[in-house]
């Protein structure tokens, strides 16, 4: 798509946007950097830079904390009721939607993603699952205890629990699903009472922005959200080391997760990590192929690969392994790559250079170890950052591309023969976050389920996430759950009262 194809593409309100100054949101304040400087955004479809965003470092994280402290501490915040933070909630969603489109091709110019996906997934999954937090508010719901004591034989007490908001939170988004990834960490820390710091990936900041106009708009009082573009080396190292922080909640990858972790022990603040995969897609003998084939397809490359539980290992029982394989490989060769703003786009380009020669960088050290591409294995010769989806046969257990998240659209697929050996398999990972099981047979599925070390299981599915249904990881997939009622337990401490009467 050339220059003037895209122009024409574009909507005047997104062009407005791109076109402005993009400040920080302190205190219900759009302001400069302390330091002045600002950053590139660049469109992966191009290469192009579309914008330039005010860079947050640690004087600006001070300022945002200091911000969110006195929005958590004021009476319009603290004692706001249930209802009444429900309704901002649902003001929100209100307002996400009415401007769908145009978050869309923020999404989309900023991210690389196809915007018709980002118009029919990302906003209408960041829509929903602020209408379902809005719904906690009015029953975050604490109990009653028949507490005994039997030192104290003769007296009588009454003693309950409630839920209170953790207090400020610095939250830390990933670049893969920006706008969705914001509301997730946003809507159930605004849902329990908290005040935030939000930093956006500096890869993909427009859409966190454009959400701040719009949480102004929805008339959160100035304070309660934040907003800090910015590197994670500098802003990102700051939220977490800060001591007016007493939460941090941070979706990327595991090697950043464990820094996270290490500077949150300054304060001992409360920690929630979401982080990689390297999820297995099993295939049993008896599979249904017609929904398995496009189904690991769609597990791998869904988003061009940029998921923390994609499918990214493919184990196919020997008997259908040449079938799977060549349904896979070929689905891989149908895909119409190209900007996300063309409406014949059906995979995007990745979300950057550095990402698109890191992939490329795995496909080559497979290639090297005696790995077979039967799809593509090579990143396209023109502007933007596009990879081929990839298929990768004839790999060992100890590659890299086996073991370690590329976070691409590349697949290892292996054979197996028994069941207790693809379980063995599936769990031979550092990483525990998501599965799949692709069979006919109820009696295998309840036999590998609990076997697998994995947050989520999917039975003839994959990657299917919901508002309500908790998502985190086992092992070095972090920490914590998201979605559900976890979420607004992850923002809320519980206090016991006791009454002597």
């Amino acid at each position: 798509m050339n220059p003037d194809e895209l122009a024409g593409k574009i909507r005047q309100d997104t062009k407005d946007f791109l076109a402005r100054k993009h400040k920080l949101l302190i205190g219900g304040q759009w302001q400069d950097a302390a330091s002045g400087k600002t950053f590139p955004v660049y469109d992966p479809g191009t290469g192009r830079q579309i914008a330039a965003v005010a860079e947050a470092d640690s004087a600006d994280v001070d300022r945002a904390v200091s911000a969110a402290r006195a929005a958590f501490e004021s009476k319009a915040w603290r004692d706001m009721k249930a209802s009444d933070r429900e309704r901002l909630l649902h003001r929100l969603a209100d307002l996400i939607e009415a401007n769908a489109d145009q978050l869309a091709e923020l999404e989309s110019l900023d991210n690389g993603k196809s915007v018709m996906m980002a118009r029919h997934l990302d906003v209408v999954a960041a829509v929903d699952f602020c209408r379902y937090m809005a719904g906690w508010p009015t029953k975050n719901e604490g109990a009653t205890i028949p507490v005994s004591f039997p030192y104290v034989p003769e007296g009588k007490f009454f003693a309950y629990t409630q839920r209170e908001p953790v207090g400020v939170v610095g939250q830390i988004i990933p670049w893969n699903f920006p706008l969705l990834m914001a509301a997730w960490k946003l809507a159930p820390a605004l849902a329990s009472g908290c005040t935030s710091i939000l930093k956006p990936a500096e890869q993909t900041p427009l859409t966190a922005l454009r959400l701040g106009e719009l949480i102004m708009e929805a008339g959160y009082p100035a304070g309660v959200v934040n907003i800090l573009p910015g590197y994670g080396h500098t802003a990102g190292a700051a939220i977490s080391a800060h001591p007016g922080v007493d939460k941090v909640a941070f979706t990327g990858s595991t090697e950043v997760g464990k820094l996270i972790t290490q500077a949150a022990m300054g304060n001992l603040k409360k920690v929630s990590l979401e982080l990689g995969g390297k999820s297995p897609a099993i295939v049993l003998d008896d599979a249904d192929l017609d929904i398995a084939i496009p189904g690991a397809a769609m597990a791998i490359f869904f988003n061009h690969g940029q998921v923390c539980a994609a499918g990214s290992r493919l184990y196919v029982h020997k008997s259908v392994f040449d079938k799977v394989v060549d349904g896979v490989a070929g689905a891989a060769k149908q895909f119409s790559l190209g900007h996300g703003m063309s409406p014949a786009t059906q995979m995007g380009p990745l979300v950057s250079e550095e990402q698109a020669r890191r992939v490329c960088g795995y496909i080559d050290s497979g290639l090297a170890e005696g790995a077979q591409a039967v799809a593509g294995g090579r990143r396209l010769d023109q502007p933007g950052y596009f990879v081929e989806p990839t298929v990768l046969v004839n790999t060992k257990p100890s590659m890299k591309v086996v073991r370690e998240e590329i976070f691409g659209p590349v697949v290892v697929a292996m054979p197996y023969t028994e069941l207790d050996e693809v379980i063995a398999a599936a769990n031979d990972s550092i990483y525990g976050l998501g599965a799949s099981i692709w069979t006919r047979d109820l009696a295998k599925m309840h036999r590998i389920t609990p076997a697998l070390k994995a947050g989520t299981v999917w039975v003839n599915c994959h990657g299917l996430v919901d508002a309500a249904l908790p998502f985190g990881g086992y092992k070095q997939s972090g920490w914590g759950r998201e979605l559900g009622k976890t979420a607004i337990d992850a923002y809320t401490e519980t206090k016991s009262v006791c009454l002597a009467y």
